[in-house]
């Protein structure tokens, strides 16, 4: 940082890095609201880069909405997703505080267990996975897919917040010992508001992989009524077969990028807070 604000060069050189970053990251989103805004000649007769033609079809999204069923696909997204968030927060918040402030044993060995389940892929565990939500009865249902995507989500959550709840000072579970509060009650009052921007980086970084999830939304519902965004954004490009409808299907991955893009916005600080606080502390 010293040398950005020394260096007239280097500073030039961060700024025309950033630029270009920022560039990469936006346009892609830009081209995607120009093309939810075309019909099909346009992006035939027409460069598929150039600019929309007035009027603009901002009826491609209610067409998407209405006609595909985007309603129910979007319903079933918000609800899968912030209930694998909220449980698997509850879950790692819990098991990283154990296993960050207590020395129990066998602790380190059920920690590394946990990163290991970070290194296997959820592809390899499809196929047992199935045979055991069908066993449970949770094939072709909402339930099933939080339980699966809490369980993809833990490893990540329990490496984050332990070393986060290490940094924490010993010195605030002491004081509230001494003012009577129990361990329950210490981690719940005291440590689980101090673990919030860690909280909310872990629930993002996982509510981004859940949001956009594909796979294991397909193999385990079967349902049109329960699918997902992702699930049903492939449903809607096979139904249109041949006539692939380019603007209602931009318009279709726009609905699906906004929310995530609205939920970043709102928690940027949090975010950065979260991930750095294990480094400044």
């Amino acid at each position: 940082m010293m040398l950005t604000k020394q260096n007239p060069a280097a500073r030039l050189v961060t700024y025309i890095l950033l630029l270009l970053w920022t560039i990469a990251v936006v346009y892609p989103m830009v081209w995607t609201l120009f093309g939810a805004l075309k019909d099909n000649p346009q992006f035939m007769q027409k460069q598929p880069w150039a600019l929309p033609e007035f009027p603009l079809l901002w009826q491609n999204f209610t067409y998407v909405w209405e006609r595909y069923g985007f309603q129910s696909y979007f319903a079933n997204s918000i609800l899968v997703t912030v209930g694998s968030i909220l449980l698997s927060s509850i879950l790692a918040a819990t098991t990283a505080y154990v296993l960050a402030r207590f020395a129990i044993k066998g602790g380190q060995v059920l920690y590394y267990l946990y990163l290991s389940a970070m290194m296997i892929p959820m592809i390899l565990g499809l196929i047992p996975l199935f045979f055991l939500l069908n066993d449970m009865g949770l094939i072709n249902s909402i339930p099933g897919l939080i339980l699966v995507y809490t369980a993809s989500a833990l490893p990540f959550g329990i490496f984050v917040l332990v070393s986060f709840f290490k940094t924490l000072p010993k010195e605030l579970e002491e004081a509230a010992y001494i003012d009577g509060a129990g361990y329950a009650r210490t981690f719940w009052s005291v440590m689980l508001p101090l673990a919030r921007s860690g909280l909310i980086s872990v629930g993002i970084m996982n509510g981004l992989t859940i949001w956009n999830e594909y796979i294991m939304g397909s193999v385990f519902v079967n349902k049109p009524e329960l699918y997902t965004l992702p699930v049903g954004l492939a449903v809607m490009q096979n139904e249109m077969q041949y006539r692939t409808e380019w603007g209602p299907l931009f318009a279709g991955l726009l609905l699906s990028i906004v929310p995530v893009l609205i939920i970043y916005i709102i928690f940027q600080r949090q975010i950065a807070e979260g991930v750095t606080a294990g480094a400044v502390k």
